[in-house]
């Protein structure tokens, strides 16, 4: 089977607060999601109609049970979910402190699963045939998921799109400053690179949006696409072409979903072969809705939705 879009990497289950504005140590109740970056890229994906997989691993636990019913129901391939012993499946917690504030504490110890995927796992038919291959820094972050996911990329060989989000954990780095490194290989083999500030300045060592876009494009990409926060989102192609969008006003509940639901819409327009200004803009929109709700996986728009948002922006200017 052909994907629209397989992503690789973090999977795991987000135990968030029912309240927010207090600390985990006073909060008493919490819900319990799918989640992983990579993760809610794809189930974004399948929101809009398009048939995504992720390919990642487990614990053997009730938990890895959890993450295969959640993906069949939100219509994600759950196939190249496999099971590793070396640890249970990921649980991440956050405190809610809207607007801005939103603590995360990862219990990946002593490695998570996803970082145990195997390049003699991999089905590399399947990663060179889907039309968008999505990966993430923090799978560099550690070996054998490091030599896998670059191995995979060095097979694709740029066929179709090949998305690298930049994804900076710190935290999972045994060696913060080995990262530009691994990075600057696997964006040799990539066509778009997504990233905020941070991740760029990981990426390329530049901060300014300008700066860091035209360095991710001598990097080798073709699209670069640098999300400023308060400041909007920039866009540029090395066909020379650059896109500005605005931030949206939201009142935020959750910012922590938002640019996975960005992630997601943008594999949306790239699909649908929207030109930057489009597929950007409606990215920022998406990203913005999922702000404005208390999950990340469960929070993905629909087309409908996000389109509705846009028009209400435009009706207001």
């Amino acid at each position: 089977m052909s994907f629209d879009v397989l992503t690789i990497g973090r999977v795991g289950v987000d135990v968030y607060p029912l309240q927010t504005g207090l600390g985990l140590a006073d909060v008493t109740s919490f819900g319990k999601y799918l989640g992983g970056s990579p993760t809610n890229v794809a189930v974004a994906v399948a929101r809009y109609g398009h048939n995504a997989a992720v390919i990642t691993k487990t614990g053997t636990d009730p938990f890895g049970d959890f993450v295969r019913k959640a993906l069949d129901g939100y219509g994600v391939d759950s196939r190249f979910v496999g099971r590793s012993d070396i640890a249970p499946t990921p649980v991440t917690f956050c405190e809610i402190f809207p607007p801005d504030d939103f603590p995360l504490y990862f219990y990946r110890l002593p490695k998570a699963p996803d970082l145990d995927i195997r390049l003699d796992e991999l089905d590399l038919n399947a990663i060179s045939a889907a039309r968008i291959f999505w990966i993430t820094g923090t799978g560099l972050s550690e070996e054998p998921s490091r030599s896998a996911t670059l191995a995979a990329l060095r097979h694709r060989a740029k066929a179709g799109t090949t998305v690298f989000d930049l994804d900076w954990r710190p935290m999972f780095w045994t060696y913060p400053a080995e990262a530009r490194t691994y990075y600057a290989e696997a964006l040799r083999h990539t066509t778009v690179a997504v990233g905020n500030l941070d991740e760029c300045e990981v990426a390329t060592g530049e901060r300014d949006p300008y700066t860091a876009a035209k360095a991710l494009l001598a990097a080798g990409v073709e699209l670069a696409v640098v999300k400023q926060g308060p400041k909007g989102v920039l866009a540029m192609g090395r066909d020379g072409s650059t896109a500005e969008i605005p931030p949206l006003s939201i009142e935020v509940v959750n910012g922590l979903g938002a640019g996975d639901a960005f992630g997601g819409a943008l594999c949306h327009g790239l699909l649908s072969g929207w030109e930057n200004t489009r597929m950007v803009s409606f990215a920022n929109a998406a990203g913005a809705l999922v702000a404005g709700r208390l999950a990340c996986s469960d929070a993905m728009p629909t087309e409908a939705e996000v389109e509705a948002k846009l028009r209400e922006v435009n009706s207001a200017v």
